[in-house]
């Protein structure tokens, strides 16, 4: 699953190197964290934060269960 949030995350940004995913273990299942470059956030993040709701609802349709994907 990591490989699919890394992998979404770096098709979108201008610096696709500066990606990092980080995977760890929340209350209700895994939480995935995306850094990439400042430059970055807001495109990855979207006008009203469609771009990383829509990242979120291919993770979890492909997970079938309770993922979190968040932006750091």
């Amino acid at each position: 699953m990591k490989d699919l949030v890394e992998y979404l995350a770096k098709a979108v940004v201008d610096q696709p190197q500066a990606v990092r995913v980080e995977e760890r273990r929340g209350r209700e299942g895994p939480v995935y964290y995306v850094e990439t470059a400042p430059a970055d956030k807001g495109r990855l993040i979207g006008r009203q934060g469609r771009v990383i709701e829509s990242i979120r609802t291919i993770v979890r349709s492909y997970a079938k269960g309770r993922i979190s994907v968040e932006v750091r």
